[in-house]
């Protein structure tokens, strides 16, 4: 079936409230879409939300890139040959992964339509559901604890708290979270690079009597090999993510020994499910866990992630909360979310529908 019409779009929304983290407080975000239109009429939905600060390309990089004279020459190819379609993009565009995550996921969301049956059914679908974490931005210990109960209330199983700009204050934050929720909630930190080797051992003595999950990306990229003087079993608690960009970063960072136990794959840094994969199966042979994350994004590219995450066997954590703090989405459907669980929808392909 052939590609008939390729268009994409840029769109700025607002957050329903501002975050801040290590680097940065944010109040909106753009994101691009892109439409693959077949010709039977299928249309497939890819979206991306490039983060600057981790690949070095703006969504207006994105639009313009996917605006060019290479992606309508795309037309009158046939969707069935996606894979050499996305590799061919990659190797005009490479070290931009916000384009190739935004072709990767609209061409398989029109491949999925196509043989109609969701996209995790195509690759096998390993996982029904799973817990996911909502983030709590970096803030005072009180603003900490309103935040946390509203998502209790609301549900949610697992919090995932924002460190790395005043240290003390970080210890006090997950030991009162600890103390209120510890029966009910699981807590997982997010350093986003902003502790020193010296700031994590003490933040891992302080804390060491709660049940933490996880520690994502405590120091800053490029001093993974300081985290080899930690033991095995605290290492395997934590999560590289600024570092760990495509297949090339997971090979180095798998070699023994390792300073990760997990892998945070995010869409916007690998470039879309292909990317994703390649991370996946080179940290299945090397007993690393998967936990799949997101910059914020649109259902589309959520979605997308979810169906990656649950065709990966050595999935287990996810941080998919991506589109529920956009004030509003362009499209609906895609996964369930019930207290926290979330679990893919009936539709085919990733199964968004544009908003009427």
């Amino acid at each position: 079936m052939k590609i008939t019409a390729i268009r994409p779009y840029l769109k700025k929304l607002p957050l329903t409230k501002p975050y801040t983290i290590a680097y940065g407080t944010f109040s909106d975000v753009e994101l691009v879409f892109l439409e693959i239109e077949l010709a039977n009429g299928i249309v497939g939905l890819g979206s991306a939300s490039p983060s600057e600060e981790v690949v070095g390309e703006t969504p207006k990089q994105t639009l313009l890139n996917l605006q060019s004279t290479y992606f309508q020459a795309l037309i009158g190819r046939d969707v069935r040959h996606f894979r050499q379609i996305i590799f061919e993009v990659a190797q005009q565009y490479p070290q931009l992964p916000g384009t190739l995550a935004a072709v990767d996921i609209a061409l398989h969301d029109a491949f999925g339509k196509l043989l109609g049956i969701p996209v995790v059914d195509f690759y096998g679908r390993k996982i029904q559901s799973l817990p996911t974490s909502v983030t709590i931005g970096i803030k005072g210990v009180q603003e900490t604890l309103e935040e946390a109960k509203g998502y209790y209330d609301l549900g949610f199983k697992v919090i995932k708290v924002k460190t790395g700009l005043n240290l003390e204050e970080d210890i006090e934050r997950i030991l009162k979270l600890e103390e209120i929720y510890r029966q009910s909630m699981s807590i997982r930190v997010d350093a986003n690079q902003g502790y020193t080797i010296d700031d994590l051992k003490t933040f891992i003595a302080k804390t060491q009597t709660t049940k933490l999950e996880l520690i994502e990306q405590p120091l800053p990229v490029g001093q993974e090999n300081e985290l080899l003087e930690l033991n095995p079993l605290t290492r395997s608690t934590l999560a590289a993510d600024e570092c760990l960009h495509d297949a090339k970063a997971a090979l180095v960072l798998s070699s023994e020994p390792k300073p990760f136990g997990i892998f945070n794959i995010k869409m916007m840094k690998c470039g879309g499910l292909l990317g994703a994969f390649e991370i996946a199966n080179i940290a299945q042979q090397a007993d690393i866990k998967l936990f799949w994350g997101c910059n914020d994004e649109s259902i589309v590219s959520i979605t997308a992630a979810l169906h990656a995450a649950f065709a990966c066997p050595n999935t287990r954590y996810i941080d998919l909360d991506g589109s529920f703090d956009l004030a509003e989405d362009l499209v609906t459907g895609g996964f369930i979310l019930e207290n926290g669980e979330m679990r893919i929808g009936d539709g085919i392909g990733f199964g968004c529908a544009p908003l009427s």
